[in-house]
């Protein structure tokens, strides 16, 4: 019989963690007002309400759509977007008037939770992907340029990587991340074989033939482009280092990954010494204090953290609000004011606890698209997260990207969160039962024994001086030895002459029995035999 590999489903262990969840999502923005005012706040059944049923319904469509997915992805997506929108309420008590930017936040939520839904119950099959691989790479290509168009894009803070559409705004590259890791993993599932091929041997490494380095010196331009053109340094990291660590899965080659840190380390010196915003935020990294009207964001968040301390001043009781951009770009610092360096710790451990489970995914998926996706979301996510808390906590130079799931916007909200529903189709697929058939045995015929049986009469005597072994053949026919008859004529049978022996060999009928006639070769007087197979000499 077949073996089954199984997994439980544990809709039942997901359901009781999303309420814990939104139990913790809601319970920040409680004890923000009661911390400042001493009182619950007015909106708290709406809150509540409005959490709890997005957490229904996705908890719904996942049991319908795709009972066998990781069961803790989701609580921890939930878990980061109700501390998001408590910070980002709590920033809005602090700004005078009070802005409503987390009731923005919601409903982007509320959009966001839709499409993870529509991509769960529409994509019944996320392999499907895997056939548009150069039309997959043109888009995110054209995402990714969109704000250089003119009077489409948008400059914000220094960077360009806006667009505004009517009274919105929208930062294509969010999107543009997406569609470029499914691009990668249908081009690299296709090509591997040629790019893992070993070129010249330098320093014990098999670095790549020149004719294969196409890929990786177009996303290098590209990459430049975004870091020269768009003043972005994070986004230029994130697609570049995203198709480097997606090639090294592929591949198995360390080679491509040192090739690729090269590349990125030589374009990002060299657009130092030509870019002065390169500079700049170079200088916020290494020397925030040499200049602090320049470097007043940086700064003022490495104050918030240290006035926070090991456990933080807790919700509301902090004042996170004197740090430019709290609620996008360095909501991690109000965190970790707030909270405390414990509390940021454990937002990482929760990032780092979704890229484990992406990653697992990538290990268990039989599938080398869905195993090279799985691992590209989980590095693009990994990569984003890195980039952004160490450019907050001065461990990397500050970059424009997102906090996934906790900074304020629509883009970026909307964008994990159909990436989150990519991962729950492919742990679906990783972890539904599968049946492995088994081989049905060949039988041997090795230990068989061959016997030669007569048929019609006793076997023929050989005179002495003909005598030799008993020839085998290999289709005679097995069974029984059938018995003699009494009248059978008995007695030595005269030797026969060399001469009696030429002439046309008469044909034999299948019908006939198989009798052994001596023949005898002049030469060799060798004993052969006829057989009904082939009507002739063996």
């Amino acid at each position: 019989m077949a073996e089954v590999v199984s997994y439980r489903k544990r809709r039942g262990v997901e359901a009781f963690m999303l309420v814990f969840a939104v139990a913790l999502g809601w319970g920040g923005y409680v004890i923000i007002h009661l911390n400042q005012d001493a009182e619950l706040p007015k909106q708290w059944p709406w809150a509540l309400g409005i959490l709890f049923g997005m957490a229904l319904v996705l908890h719904l469509v996942v049991r319908w759509r795709t009972p066998y997915a990781d069961p803790l992805i989701l609580p921890l997506v939930m878990l980061l977007n109700g501390l998001g929108l408590a910070m980002i309420h709590r920033l809005d008590l602090g700004t005078d008037p009070v802005m409503h930017s987390a009731e923005l936040q919601l409903g982007w939520m509320v959009v966001a939770v839709i499409a993870c839904c529509a991509v769960l119950i529409w994509l019944r099959d996320y392999r499907i992907l895997h056939r548009y691989t150069y039309l997959m790479f043109l888009a995110g290509m054209a995402l990714l340029m969109l704000p250089l168009v003119p009077g489409l894009g948008l400059e914000k803070n220094g960077a360009r990587i806006w667009i505004h559409l009517g009274s919105y705004s929208f930062q294509p590259a969010e999107l543009a991340k997406l569609v470029l890791a499914v691009a990668f993993a249908s081009y690299l599932v296709e090509k591997r074989d040629v790019l893992a091929l070993a070129g010249v041997k330098f320093v014990g490494l098999d670095l790549p033939r020149a004719r294969d380095l196409g890929p990786i010196l177009v996303m290098w331009l590209a990459s430049l482009a975004v870091l020269v053109f768009q003043k972005d340094l994070g986004t230029s990291l994130l697609f570049f280092g995203l198709f480097v660590m997606m090639l090294y899965v592929a591949t198995e080659k360390p080679s491509w990954v040192i090739l690729g840190l090269g590349l990125f380390i030589s374009g990002a010196v060299g657009a130092y010494f030509l870019f002065g915003h390169v500079q700049t935020r170079v200088s916020g990294w290494l020397t925030p204090f040499s200049n602090y009207d320049l470097n007043y964001q940086v700064i003022n968040g490495q104050f918030g953290i240290a006035w926070g301390g090991l456990f933080g001043t807790g919700w509301g009781l902090g004042r996170p609000n004197l740090t430019p951009l709290a609620k996008t770009d360095f909501i991690s610092a109000a965190i970790g004011e707030e909270l405390g360096i414990t509390g940021l710790a454990a937002v990482i451990i929760l990032y780092g606890f979704i890229v484990a489970r992406g990653l697992r995914a990538a290990l268990g998926s039989r599938d080398p698209f869905g195993k090279l996706l799985a691992a590209g979301l989980a590095f693009v996510f990994a990569i984003q997260v890195f980039a952004i808390i160490g450019g907050v906590t001065r461990l990397l130079p500050l970059t424009g990207l997102t906090t996934p799931f906790m900074s304020q916007g629509g883009s970026s909200l909307v964008a994990n969160w159909v990436m989150i529903g990519l991962l729950l189709l492919i742990t679906h697929q990783v972890r539904q039962p599968s049946v492995e058939p088994v081989a049905d045995p060949v039988a041997s015929l090795a230990g068989e024994a061959t016997q030669l049986i007569p048929v019609g009469s006793v076997r023929p005597s050989v005179a002495e001086d003909e005598t030799g072994p008993l020839p085998i053949f290999a289709d005679a026919p097995t069974g029984p030895i059938p018995a003699v008859s009494p009248d059978a004529p008995t007695g030595p049978i005269p030797a026969v002459s060399p001469d009696a022996l030429t002439g046309p060999v008469p044909s034999i009928h299948s019908d006939d029995p198989t009798e052994f006639v001596p023949t005898v070769d002049p030469n060799t007087e060798a004993t052969t035999a006829i057989t009904p197979d082939d009507g002739g000499p063996r």
